[in-house]
């Protein structure tokens, strides 16, 4: 990610402006999950894989909206920046949206309107050791994005971020919402008329082919580790960023199919299945969807890879917590440890397995 090659002069402010303005715009989710941890392959919150003619560093140069950030602009991009080393701060000027009143947020995940009785959480602002990070403009983001399309795919987590992101986007346009899919919001899309960018959510827990666990079905999910799931991957050809989130569904019962055949299961003892942990497979699933994006992209497109989010609410995922934090968590409060440390070092390796691949099968100098 420190390479001196440069792309053309426009892919170079695009993928710069945009890095910089994702890692913000994932930030919000991480405030109300009190800590969150996104992909660090070099030094940064974010990992953008480039599938071009080389790497380029993840330093935006956004062009300043008023004097007063000119200075500080130049104070966070004339160096490198490791933007997830920090802490978060106190900060007065509140959110850029209220959660009550926007559309795109469900009524069950809005904390005020459930009766939160604090405030505070909405209150902080993630500061880098190294260099200021400014303040998230709608605005900048949607000029950024202006002709593209952003497409965030996977878990719950992924729709969160867009959720959030299209929250603070609509304080300065209106997204029209293009397309649902039939008796579900799994598949949605969103436009924005006065930059002509689109914004989509693609729900695939697993990333890959699969069948989710329910209650008028098997107890466990079915994953097929070596094909990637085409509700997604058929648009492949109309992105130009993809936010991609997975993990938490791999900690549930579930059978592992590749080749066509049965390879294992997890936690379930009544299907005489090989028992296996789900690290394997969530390696497996991850080089599959890299792979799947590299070898059917061909024009531009950026891939940002969020880490496994531990939980945060001192309950497991389908478990009332206690919820009794106010304050996100200070660096020697939490660790990186166990089944957490696992996961994150697994996407880490893929992900750099990934840059090598797009080097050598796209013909990168």
């Amino acid at each position: 990610m420190r390479s001196a090659l440069l792309f053309k002069d426009k892919s170079v402010s695009f993928i710069k402006r945009f890095a910089f303005s994702i890692s913000y715009v994932l930030l919000p989710a991480t405030l109300l999950c009190t800590f969150f941890y996104l992909l660090s392959i070099t030094q940064y919150s974010t990992t953008t894989t480039t599938y071009r003619p080389s790497f380029s560093s993840p330093h935006p140069s956004l062009p300043s909206t008023s004097p007063s950030f000119s200075s500080e602009r130049d104070k966070v991009y004339h160096d490198s920046c490791d933007y997830s080393d920090g802490e978060w701060v106190d900060d007065r000027s509140g959110p850029l949206y209220n959660v009550t009143t926007c559309g795109t947020i469900k009524e069950s995940e809005k904390c005020i309107s459930n009766g939160r009785p604090d405030l505070g959480y909405l209150y902080w602002r993630w500061q880098p050791k190294e260099c200021n990070l400014p303040r998230f403009e709608p605005l900048t983001f949607l000029q950024v994005v202006e002709n593209k399309h952003v497409a965030f795919v996977g878990d719950s987590l992924a729709r969160n971020q867009l959720e959030s992101l299209l929250c603070m986007l609509a304080t300065v346009s209106t997204p029209k919402l293009v397309y649902k899919s039939p008796n579900d919001n799994k598949f949605r899309r969103w436009h924005f008329p006065s930059h002509n960018a689109n914004l989509s959510l693609y729900w695939s827990p697993f990333l890959v082919e699969g069948v989710e666990r329910s209650n008028e079905g098997p107890y466990y999910n079915t994953m097929y580790l070596d094909h990637v799931n085409e509700r997604w991957a058929r648009d492949l050809e109309w992105f130009d960023m993809i936010v991609v989130s997975f993990g938490h569904w791999f900690l549930l019962p579930s059978v592992y199919y590749e080749g066509g055949l049965v390879i294992g299961s997890l936690n379930c003892p009544d299907l005489n299945h090989t028992e296996m942990d789900f690290y394997v497979p969530l390696r497996k699933v991850l080089r599959t969807t890299l792979s799947s994006i590299i070898e059917r992209k061909r024009s531009e497109v950026d891939v940002i890879v969020k880490t496994f989010s531990p939980a945060h609410f001192e309950g497991d995922w389908d478990k009332a917590g206690t919820c009794l934090k106010t304050e996100p968590y200070k660096k020697e409060e939490k660790e990186v440890e166990g089944m957490d440390a696992e996961i994150r070092k697994i996407e880490i390796e893929e992900v750099e397995n990934a840059k090598a691949k797009a080097t050598e099968f796209g013909g990168f100098r």
